[in-house]
């Protein structure tokens, strides 16, 4: 039987994006970004490599600070907040994380649960336990004695989400939480995140698959050239129009067999990079 989530400690805060521009190394590669994240809401960052959708997520863990407008957790930016108690309240699950000491894997998923532990309940046995139930609902509870080291980029991308899931946040921000992996474990990420949202929580994806997209999120903002395209229901954000001037390509955009949406890349029939699937003779 499939448990309740344990409710965060920040669960029902909005995370807000206030005329946001960003640079690095002088290079400025956002401007004027705005959005919110509502409490119970998925909302999906999408566009071409390069245009900023990982210094949103940077932005919004407080990694990095704005040149120009304001990120609130709630009413308060997020730079204002201890190291400490941002860590109780935002979770990133970013592509790939350097370990440096070849910890378990369930090691590594109860160190979510360090930002609410004094020094002298440190390994709980509750802690413990929830963390081992982190490993077993995405199906990799195996893992639990092997060394990070020793893990494939999927293994330890499914077992980075599990750690952020313990760490109870009010906000998930997940960096192409499904690039590794294969689809059993996608769908098993997917429904942990549409899970996680029916607690009152946040949560904002950057995909670059913009089917999967459609179907788990609830909005998307759409990004190009450091601005935003658009914002919206998915239906009304995933247009030829819209993915023209983020992307510069055509694609096919309607129903699939389920009667969701479905978004199709299209390649000429005479472009050198087609294959014979081009090609509808």
């Amino acid at each position: 039987m499939t448990q309740d989530a344990p409710r965060a400690t920040g669960a029902g805060e909005r995370l807000r994006f206030e005329a946001v521009s960003a640079a690095r190394g002088g290079r400025l590669l956002l401007r004027g970004i705005d959005f919110t994240v509502e409490p119970g809401e998925i909302v999906g960052l999408a566009g071409r490599n390069g245009v900023g959708k990982t210094t949103l997520l940077q932005l919004a863990s407080g990694v990095l600070a704005p040149v120009a407008g304001r990120v609130l957790l709630g009413e308060r930016p997020v730079r204002s907040l201890s190291r400490r108690a941002l860590a109780r309240r935002i979770a990133l699950v970013p592509q790939d994380l350097h370990v440096p000491f070849p910890f378990r894997a369930g090691e590594l998923v109860m160190m979510g649960r360090s930002p609410h532990q004094s020094l002298v309940g440190l390994d709980g046995e509750a802690d413990v336990a929830r963390a081992l139930e982190a490993l077993a609902r995405l199906g990799i509870e195996e893992l639990a004695d092997r060394s990070v080291e020793t893990l494939s980029g999927g293994e330890r991308q499914l077992v980075l989400f599990a750690r952020a899931l313990v760490q109870d946040p009010a906000i998930l921000l997940l960096d192409e939480p499904t690039a590794f992996l294969d689809l059993k474990h996608r769908l098993e990420v997917l429904r942990e995140v549409r899970r996680f949202a029916a607690t009152g929580r946040g949560a904002l994806v950057v995909s670059h698959d913009l089917t999967l997209a459609a179907r788990v999120c609830d909005r998307l903002v759409l990004l190009g050239e450091g601005e935003v395209v658009a914002v919206g229901r998915p239906a009304d954000v995933l247009t030829r129009e819209n993915l023209h001037r983020a992307f510069a390509i055509d694609a096919q955009i309607g129903p699939g067999p389920d009667g969701r949406l479905v978004v199709l890349p299209m390649l000429a029939a005479d472009d050198p990079t087609a294959g014979p699937g081009a090609d509808p003779s």
